[in-house]
């Protein structure tokens, strides 16, 4: 991600839910069995759950925020949490089916949403782009994050983001 972007002054930050872990109130404190451990991440490397139906529901509901919000049936910062909503799933959810690239792709997008102020068409636009990024992957499998095709991508999304972020620090200035 190019520094640009990474310097960009976020107006909101995606919101990291932890909820009560109710198997440490039940065992308390004192950590795992290292063999649980694991075996469980045996299980995550393993994993064969079919992730394109997941990322399909993903991408069919950050679709439905994209529409809202170019209707205008949802608005200014509601619109982008409703996209951004759909960007985080994706970004943890990518790596852990297996599908690194995806969650770089998301990365650059919730980074980008995360310094948007207000919504309008070139946001959506670069939005839309991110989405169709996603899409391509998956319907590619392109699942590793050094593949030359999505590195080039990622670059191309990440130059998209930083050069809206000059025009608008431009037409502020």
């Amino acid at each position: 991600m190019t520094e640009e972007v990474q310097m960009q002054k976020k107006v909101q930050k995606a919101a990291l839910v932890v909820p009560p872990n109710q198997l440490k109130e039940k065992v308390g404190d004192g950590g795992f069995d290292e063999k649980i451990l694991v075996k469980a991440e045996e299980q995550l490397k393993n994993n064969k759950v079919d992730f394109q139906p997941i990322a399909a529901t993903l991408l069919g509901q950050m679709d439905e925020a994209i529409a809202d919000a170019r209707s205008g049936a949802v608005k200014d910062q509601a619109a982008v949490q409703a996209i951004l909503k759909q960007a985080m799933q994706l970004k943890a959810q990518g790596a852990m089916f297996h599908y690194p690239l995806v969650s770089e792709i998301s990365d650059i997008l919730v980074n980008f949403l995360e310094a948007v102020e207000s919504i309008d068409k070139d946001v959506l636009d670069i939005v839309a782009a991110h989405k169709t990024a996603i899409g391509v992957a998956l319907s590619g499998r392109i699942k590793k994050e050094g593949d030359k095709i999505g590195e080039e991508l990622c670059s191309a999304l990440a130059d998209t983001c930083e050069r809206y972020y000059k025009v608008r620090k431009k037409g502020l200035s």
